[in-house]
Formats: C-alpha cells, sequence, structure tokens
C-alpha cells in the first residue's frame, strides 16, 4: 500500500476548524463531498500541516490539532500595514470595493502584487493585515486519505 511521501500527491478527505474558547467553527468539510487532491510541497498547506501527512497510507484516517504556532504561525503585528484612504485606493485597482474583513490586491512597490485582509477601514485611514488569515489561531484537522501516487 502506497505512503505519503513529500512530494507525494494524495486524494483525501478532510476537515479543517478553528479551536476557539473550547468550541470549534468549521472551516472546510470534504467528506461531504468530492475529495481534494493535494501536491506535497506545493504549498497547498501548511509544512507542519503536510509534516502530519508523511508516512499515511491509502484509508488511513486520523484527527490532530495544531498550537497557533504549528499551524500557519502566530499572527504577526509587523505584517500590519497602516495606510490612508487615499494610499489604498491608489494601491489598488480603480473601483475597488472596499470592505473590513475582505480580501484586497495592492500593487506593491515594483509592480509586485501583495495581497492582505482589511482590518480597518474608516475615516482615519485603512489598516491592511498580511498575515495568513489563520495565523493566530489553533485548529483541529480530521483526515481520510483516499489515495496516493
Amino acid at each position: 500500500m502506497p505512503l505519503i511521501d513529500p512530494s507525494s500527491h494524495v486524494t483525501l478527505h478532510y476537515r479543517v476548524a478553528l479551536l476557539m474558547d473550547g468550541t470549534e467553527r468549521e472551516l472546510v468539510n470534504t467528506f461531504e463531498s468530492a475529495p481534494a487532491t493535494l501536491h506535497m510541497g506545493a504549498g497547498h498547506w501548511a509544512p507542519t500541516l503536510e509534516q502530519r501527512l508523511v508516512g499515511l497510507h491509502e484509508g488511513a484516517e486520523t484527527e490532530f490539532e495544531l498550537a497557533a504556532r504549528d499551524a500557519y504561525g502566530e499572527h504577526n503585528p509587523d505584517l500590519l500595514c497602516t495606510l490612508t484612504r487615499g494610499q489604498l485606493a491608489e494601491f489598488c485597482e480603480p473601483g475597488t470595493e472596499f470592505t473590513v474583513g475582505e480580501t484586497v490586491q495592492l500593487r506593491a512597490v515594483g509592480g509586485v502584487p501583495a495581497r492582505g485582509t482589511l482590518a480597518r477601514y474608516d475615516e482615519a485611514g485603512a489598516v491592511v493585515d498580511f498575515n495568513h488569515p489563520l495565523a493566530g489561531r489553533p485548529l483541529r484537522v480530521r483526515v481520510r486519505i483516499v489515495g496516493v501516487l
């Protein structure tokens, strides 16, 4: 039976939930729909999540919890960017609608795009959070391996 290695293509069902104050908030669940395919090492999942899959075989099912630092890292306040409303509009495509909690794409220096979450948008200005949306959040993950190539 094939085992998952760091370069495998894996077909799996998975469920990811945030752990918050003793409760869970489900983010995604493929168990009641089509399975997903993951190319290990391609950046689809955090490396620490992928490491938990290495060595599992087809048919294996497991569940585990990851502390924030072991999932997508701690929330880094240095990745918050404060802008004026004018600066934000200047860095975004014309006509962009700004909604707190939504992802915005900015044209950075040299034309390289950067995506972040609009954390604040009011008369005083805007704050864009460039942390991964799951940074600072512990997770519970359940997987069932359907196939390994």
